[in-house]
């Protein structure tokens, strides 16, 4: 099991800013997608906790299960890479998260998945993704920046919307955003 400390900074941008920040970057034959596939349970404790539990799903042979605890500097994550038969029972069937992670025990389901198609580039002290994100009939884009030291991250990311007139605007979690499909 892989552990980290996830620090990103996101907004969302519209389309235009984003097809902008590809050519900018050079970046328009490198989209690759991403399934997130999520899960939690009947009743949603885990995002009653700020948690979000997923599978990711890279190719047909990259599967990674992914618990996230949010915490005010970023998201304490947990990783497992999955087999892609592992990977097809547990969406199909559901799972105990405690098989997986130590800190939490709750049989979860598969919910919702989210269609993400991503770039990614290095950008200063950190990694730039631009992100198309399909789910519930909706399309969405959003710029995320991860780096490993929060205030020069911020900072970073601060000048890096200056620099492109990009205006802050908050966003929900991909996971939250998917979950309006289901409740």
């Amino acid at each position: 099991m892989t552990k980290n400390i996830e620090i990103e900074f996101k907004t969302i941008v519209s389309k235009e800013q984003y097809e902008t920040l590809l050519k900018s970057f050079r970046l328009e034959d490198n989209v690759f997608k991403q399934v997130n596939y999520y899960f939690d349970t009947d009743d949603y404790k885990l995002n009653q906790q700020q948690m979000v539990l997923r599978i990711r799903k890279k190719s047909d042979t990259y599967y990674k299960v992914t618990l996230k605890s949010q915490s005010d500097h970023g998201a304490y994550e947990n990783h497992l890479l999955l087999t892609k038969s592992q990977a097809e029972e547990m969406i199909e069937k559901g799972f105990n998260t405690k098989d997986y992670f130590d800190d939490i025990d709750y049989f979860v389901t598969f919910k919702v998945s989210l269609d993400n198609y991503r770039v990614k580039t290095p950008y200063l002290d950190g990694e730039l993704f631009l992100d198309r994100c399909e789910y519930c009939n909706t399309v969405d884009y959003e710029i995320e920046y991860e780096v490993n030291n929060y205030h020069e991250g911020l900072k970073i990311f601060e000048n890096f919307l200056k620099e492109y007139g990009i205006n802050y605007q908050p966003t929900k979690r991909k996971s939250e955003r998917a979950f309006t499909c289901k409740r």
